[in-house]
């Protein structure tokens, strides 16, 4: 299964490393790294990367890439599936799954991995299981632990791990019962030159918190559930009940978890929330070229547009800009060679507009092709393809919760073709 796990950060510094079985060297990381090298953007590495003896299964999290090392065929989801639990699991952990944080708590970090796989197979990966086998850290706890001299490893097995619920440990308990769901969904687009969808569809999640007493039982049901087709359940959801009655039935985790996960690829389901008219020109002569974009919205439902970001990887031979910007900033990278227009809240009355010049290397070729844009933005209390929550039951437990429910909407790769 999983023999080692290296950590690289966004420079291509290998700053933690976990072996299981063998100790296997860090030159493998030089396939990865060749492959890093090509891709233009770090989420656009292959996710399975073939080396003469092993295979590198890698994924991108938080500016940091997860590489683990398989020596047999392995089923590669499988393994995504786990780097990803364990991405969630700092983050649970820390706050933050970041190199800095992981830096400073690196021994709960190899705690961690040493629970959550065991000679190379996933163990332990539930959250409630962990915490009972190794404390979080707290500044009291690392206080006690350095006065001391013990460690955040739990002395008992967790009551989790023996029943048919692993998930949840028994005898929780809470002054406050609450329950939230987040219903946050990524639209995936790529648009031409006139504006016609090429490609369009929805990777959603819901994200619960939920903070109940007791062993209670939720009924989760939608307004619209045949939007919802393709979709992928916590381990906690009776998946029969969800087949026959299209309900979501389940006894949560404590705590947060991804409750659910869809991806909406039907074309006329998706909503594309902005428009973009561009104009990007280079000149055959004078080593110059005009830049004009401008940004509207389109269906957003009657909701605000924000953290409007329009992003543009120009050619080579682009050495600057002199730009003017109706709304918001911009700034030309001469290295990197992207521009950032970060246009921030959109004003429905006033579309932003930038447009301006762009100075080119003296006698280089033209560019062949234009360069595309990316665009990046959120819309909150609204899922773009129209799933809304219609209520949630409690069974099981007599007192009351409080109930909230939340709707983000951004953009994942979204791309204007110029």
């Amino acid at each position: 299964m999983i023999h080692s796990l290296f950590l690289i950060n966004n420079g291509g510094d290998l700053f933690l490393e976990k072996h299981w079985k063998s100790v296997i060297s860090r030159s493998v990381c030089d396939y990865f790294f060749e492959a890093r090298e090509k891709a233009v953007e770090p989420d656009n590495v292959p996710p399975v990367i073939r080396t003469p003896h092993h295979y590198l299964i890698n994924i991108y999290r938080e500016k940091i890439f997860f590489v683990s090392v398989i020596q047999t065929e392995v089923p590669p989801l499988f393994v995504i599936e786990f780097l990803h639990r364990v991405a969630e699991t700092f983050q649970d952990y820390f706050g933050e799954c970041s190199e800095t944080t992981i830096k400073d708590n690196v021994v709960i970090v190899y705690e961690l991995l040493e629970e959550m796989l065991d000679n190379g197979f996933p163990l332990a990966t539930e959250s409630n299981i962990l915490k009972e086998l190794i404390r979080p850290p707290t500044i009291l706890r690392s206080v006690v632990n350095t006065i001391t001299g013990s460690s955040n490893v739990g002395e008992t097995l967790p009551t989790g791990q023996l029943s048919t619920i692993p998930w949840r440990r028994a005898g929780v308990k809470y002054t406050n019962n609450e329950a939230y769901f987040d219903v946050v969904e990524e639209i995936d687009a790529i648009l031409d030159k006139s504006g016609t969808t090429v490609f369009a569809e929805i990777q959603g999640v819901v994200d619960a918190c939920v903070k109940l007493s007791g062993m209670p039982d939720l009924t989760l049901s939608f307004m619209n559930p045949r939007l919802l087709d393709d979709v992928s359940f916590h381990p906690c959801v009776r998946y029969k009940r969800w087949e026959s009655e299209r309900v979501i039935s389940f006894i949560p985790p404590d705590g947060n978890f991804q409750l659910m996960s869809y991806h909406i690829s039907a074309q006329n389901l998706v909503a594309i929330p902005v428009y973009v008219k561009q104009n990007i020109s280079f000149f055959e002569t004078g080593s110059s070229g005009r830049l004009d974009i401008t940004v509207g919205p389109k269906q957003t439902m009657g909701k605000t547009v924000e953290c409007l970001v329009v992003t543009v990887h120009m050619p080579k031979v682009v050495l600057s800009a002199n730009l003017n910007a109706t709304q918001g900033t911009y700034n030309y990278d001469p290295v990197t060679k992207i521009l950032v227009w970060d246009i921030g809240k959109l004003n429905p009355q006033k579309f932003p507009n930038l447009k301006g010049s762009l100075s080119l290397q003296s006698g280089a070729p033209k560019p062949e092709e234009n360069p595309s844009l990316n665009i990046d933005l959120k819309i909150q209390q609204l899922a773009i393809s129209g799933l809304k929550v219609n209520r949630l039951d409690m069974y099981g437990e007599k007192y009351k919760p409080f109930k909230g429910v939340k709707y983000v909407t951004k953009a994942g790769k979204f791309q204007v073709r110029t």
